[in-house]
């Protein structure tokens, strides 16, 4: 299994990252890489909610992701799953308030752990394990990145 870990602070409070974080509908508008986000249940979000989104790699092509919500705990941790082809992969989000500077933001930490269910996943990881954990990063940053922009200034993201 191997695990990348990004954090980023966000000058907005936890509730307010909170929200946007978890509105599946708003995905496409704030995350760069999303072009489409639907929503295949209903009811609250929470553990059970289960959505797809079409996100566009870092070689241009397109990426449908389903993602299910395996554990929720708000506005504090959030920990989704998804489905790759021969690598399973775990998603957490942990929010928590921080004060920076005298005022209080939000440290935001995604982790996400892969771990291949195939043959061919177990390959891919051992040929391109190093190669593949800067792409994640690079990826977890963005996703930080576009999540503190549509919330409002922010500060250079530290590493985790």
């Amino acid at each position: 299994m191997s695990t990348v870990a990004v954090t980023e602070f966000i000058e907005a409070s936890i509730g307010d990252v909170w929200r946007l974080l978890t509105d599946l509908a708003a995905r496409p508008r704030w995350l760069s890489t999303a072009d489409q986000s639907e929503t295949l249940t209903t009811g609250p979000f929470g553990p059970g909610t289960r959505w797809r989104e079409c996100r566009e790699r870092p070689d241009g092509e397109l990426l449908v992701e389903e993602f299910l919500v395996t554990d929720c705990d708000p506005p504090h941790r959030l920990v989704l799953s998804s489905a790759g082809i021969g690598v399973d992969y775990r998603i957490t989000w942990t929010l928590r308030t921080v004060r920076r500077r005298r005022r209080a933001c939000t440290a935001v930490t995604v982790e996400q752990e892969a771990e291949a269910t195939a043959a061919y996943g177990r390959l891919v990881g051992f040929l391109l394990g190093g190669l593949a954990a800067r792409a994640v990063e690079s990826a977890l940053r963005r996703d930080l990145a576009d999540l503190a922009h549509a919330l409002g200034p922010t500060d250079t993201p530290a590493a985790a």
